[in-house]
């Protein structure tokens, strides 16, 4: 078994504890986007509840818990493998943590591993700019802009991890840590 991990590579030991695990499987309704949307509203409503004091915080808080957790789950969904995701979430020290485990293939993760390097080597922000122009001329229908956004507006910082095996399947396992505001400008 091979094991490569890309981005930030000390998520990849963090500990969830503290925080909740929910597990999507395959069954007769087959997981698609409808999942992402509900499991992520779930998950930042949970993760959200201790900074309910505050109506403008917590709204906040919740947003971009909500899109991150999407965008993770989104992926996940999309690119997987037919089995189960994995998702771990918590809030430690004003940061929120989320680790979402999948299966995908061999060819998916060589391809995402190389869009990984290309964007983990230049500033997010400038990619983003220049991946909204380039979708803005193209027909492809693809976006591209998850990521990006949530590194270059959300500051989240992020580790992939791929580990491989005999088989054609690889587990992936994103990790992404967000820091929370304590205050609220509204």
């Amino acid at each position: 078994m091979s094991r490569n991990v890309l981005g930030v590579y000390n998520l990849t030991e963090a500990s969830f504890s503290q925080g909740a695990r929910l597990t999507l499987v395959d069954g007769p309704l087959e997981l698609g986007w409808r999942h992402s949307g509900l499991t992520s509203d779930f998950i930042a409503e949970a993760m959200a509840l201790p900074f309910f004091g505050s109506r403008a915080l917590h709204t906040n808080i919740r947003h971009n818990i909500g899109y991150l957790s999407n965008e993770l789950i989104e992926n996940a969904v999309k690119f997987r493998q037919p089995g189960k995701i994995v998702i771990e979430a918590c809030v430690v020290d004003a940061t929120f943590l989320m680790r979402v485990r999948n299966k995908i293939n061999a060819e998916t993760s060589g391809k995402f591993q190389e869009i990984l390097i290309n964007m983990l080597s230049v500033d997010p922000g400038e990619l983003l700019i220049r991946q909204i122009e380039a979708n803005a001329v193209s027909d492809s229908g693809g976006s591209g802009l998850g990521l990006l956004t949530l590194l270059a507006d959300y500051d989240a910082r992020m580790s992939w991890e791929f580990e491989t095996s005999n088989d054609d399947r690889v587990r992936l396992t994103t990790t992404a840590s967000l820091a929370l505001p304590l205050t609220s400008n509204g």
